[in-house]
């Protein structure tokens, strides 16, 4: 079996990406760390040739916070690239602007929340799932 998670190829790139977080990743993650609504996430989690943002392993669900540039043209085809691959694995992926962390936090972290939720009850235990 192809081993696609955190890859050690990724390793340094992935530390860079911890180390200097947009602010509303920073933000978010303040959040999301600890198990605050729940559920472990980790920042920063490879999965195959992709870098996203917070991953719940346990419900196979990953979260991107888009920034401005995601509005590119170029930005966004690889975002439903990179969105089909991960849903091509089984999971799920929430999209969240970050304007939107920074003046609607608590609509998003109610829907991470309810989210989280509604996969507790749909998660397929015979999917791998990374720790």
């Amino acid at each position: 079996m192809t081993i696609i998670y955190n890859k050690s190829a990724n390793l340094q790139f992935r530390k860079e990406l911890r180390n200097n977080m947009t602010k509303s990743e920073t933000v978010l993650w303040k959040h999301l760390k600890g198990k605050q609504v729940g559920f472990k996430f980790r920042r920063q989690f490879g999965i195959g040739p992709y870098i996203i943002d917070f991953y719940c392993p346990a419900l196979r669900f990953a979260i991107e916070v888009d920034g401005l540039t995601h509005a590119f043209e170029k930005v966004y085809e690889k975002d439903i690239e990179r969105q089909k691959y991960l849903e091509y694995l089984g999971i799920i992926v929430k999209r969240y602007s970050s304007q939107d962390i920074f003046y609607k936090l608590d609509q998003i972290l109610e829907d991470i929340y309810q989210t989280c939720s509604k996969l507790t009850s749909s998660v397929d235990p015979s999917l791998p799932s990374p720790s």
